[in-house]
């Protein structure tokens, strides 16, 4: 830890050398006669507000020498002169400089040991709209954004309590990232805390390329093989302050609208926002169906596979679904070719520009789907259950339990191929003990309440329950 030095030009030139004010043309430095007293100022262009210091330098500039007699600390200066809410002194050099690259203001003075960081940034961010996904029929519709100050500030406006905690920490050896956990210190489990503490406290990395995809790799445990996922994200601030009034540790990164919802269980899954703005009824209604649905969705084509592999398996009035019109590629085949075309059309909508995304939409429909079936390429009973498998898959709020319902969806397909009966049982089997061996990243288990089993918090997550004084 190096401290700043005594002399103030060598502190200067430290300072134009580490920012590297000639070298990068957006670190901003001026030179100012204050009080009779050389000072230089440092600041990111981009982060300041320029009014603010427009203003602050032309109050510095009306100083007197006779108004800085007697001082000799940067912190006495600052106490009589400096406005900002948010400044400090410091004197280690590395400090200052990972201050003014997050966005502080740096001002050095000849005479005055200490360096002044003052807080008068102002990061480009977009507007707090409402989030592509989890969209609401009712209630807000303001969305987290890539800035954890304003992110902060929607969760204080949400729950007034001065026990709500905001616990800032830096990430990463080399980019700094701010990370945030955010938890009321009266409610939250102290020990599953200083779990995730200790996990962001010894995370070793340089940066955070990928922001909180990044912090989950680094936490998470390590089953490679285990597609289910150990987050639970989320863009809207009503669905943060719930979780966290209910316990909960929301964790936020910098440069990300998505923040993370821990500890996470299989069965947080099943909930979302819209069902709580709806009357209880209709809300476990849309719950179980959502439930009902993306189960449906992982067996249905293994299932159908199963059923019309062998002629005279089904009963009579099933007969009708073990007839496909005959296709010049295999049942098998054409299966897990829509399914990866399917991917395939996610993948390009994604980079599609808005302006053509609707002809994309209908070229795709037309030429995947009708030219296909009418060439004899496919089937069009593969299309039906296949559409129904995609449409399913929307249903479920969190993208990662969707890919990883997929994933398991191809596997279980392959190994009725391959075993008939006995691999369409061994397949489920097999998911529900990959199910049951996931390792979560905090807490008591990836199956709770089920193992180890709360009847009172699994109806909970099952049945959307009226609003008490507990539930949220």
């Amino acid at each position: 830890m190096e401290n700043l030095s005594n002399s103030y030009m060598d502190n200067v030139r430290l300072f134009n050398e580490t920012l590297g004010v000639e070298r990068s043309c957006d670190v901003v430095s001026r030179d100012y006669i204050i009080g009779g007293k050389r000072a230089r100022l440092w600041v990111i262009d981009g982060y300041g507000k320029d009014e603010t210091l427009e203003r602050m330098g032309a109050f510095w500039l009306s100083i007197q020498a006779a108004d800085m007699e007697n001082l000799t600390e940067m912190q006495a200066f600052a106490d009589r002169f400096i406005t900002f809410s948010e400044t400090n002194v410091s004197f280690d050099v590395d400090d200052i400089v990972t201050s003014v690259l997050l966005g502080k203001s740096l001002l050095l003075m000849e005479g005055l040991s200490g360096g002044a960081l003052m807080d008068c940034k102002d990061y480009p961010s977009r507007s707090v709209g409402e989030p592509m996904d989890g969209k609401v029929l009712r209630g807000s519709h303001d969305g987290f954004v890539e800035a954890v100050v304003p992110n902060m500030a929607l969760l204080r406006r949400r729950i007034r309590d001065p026990h709500l905690t905001m616990e800032g920490h830096k990430v990463g050896t080399r980019s700094h990232t701010d990370a945030v956990l955010c938890y009321l210190d009266d409610k939250v489990d102290q020990k599953l805390l200083a779990q995730i503490r200790s996990k962001l406290e010894n995370i070793d990395v340089k940066s955070l390329s990928m922001s909180q995809e990044s912090v989950a790799e680094t936490i998470r445990p390590k089953q490679w093989y285990n597609p289910f996922p150990k987050v639970r994200y989320t863009e809207r601030p009503d669905s943060a302050a719930a979780s966290i009034m209910e316990g909960n540790i929301v964790l936020m990164v910098d440069n990300s609208p998505s923040v993370m919802i821990l500890p996470t269980t299989f069965f947080d899954f099943t909930q979302e926002a819209n069902e709580f703005y709806f009357p209880p009824l209709i809300g476990t209604y849309l719950r179980l169906l959502r439930i009902i649905v993306f189960l449906i969705s992982l067996f249905i084509t293994p299932a159908w596979y199963l059923m019309v592999s062998e002629p005279g398996r089904l009963p009579e009035w099933l007969d009708f679904l073990s007839s496909p019109e005959p296709a010049s590629l295999g049942l098998l085949s054409q299966l897990l070719v829509v399914e990866f075309l399917i991917d395939v059309l996610k993948l390009a909508s994604l980079n599609t520009p808005d302006s053509l995304s609707n002809s994309f939409s209908m070229l795709g429909a037309l030429i995947l789907g009708d030219f296909a079936v009418q060439a004899g390429w496919l089937g069009p009973e593969v299309l039906v259950y296949m559409a129904f498998v995609s449409v399913a898959g929307f249903a479920q709020p969190s993208y990662e339990m969707g890919y990883a319902f997929k994933l398991l969806r191809v596997v279980l397909l392959l190994v009725t191929a391959a075993f008939d009966v006995w691999g369409f049982a061994l397949g489920t089997l097999g998911i529900l003990v990959l199910l049951a061996t996931t390792k979560p990243m905090v807490g008591t288990g990836y199956l709770y309440p089920l193992i180890p089993f709360n009847g009172k918090a699994l109806r909970r997550l099952l049945i959307r329950e009226p609003i008490s004084r507990d539930n949220t």
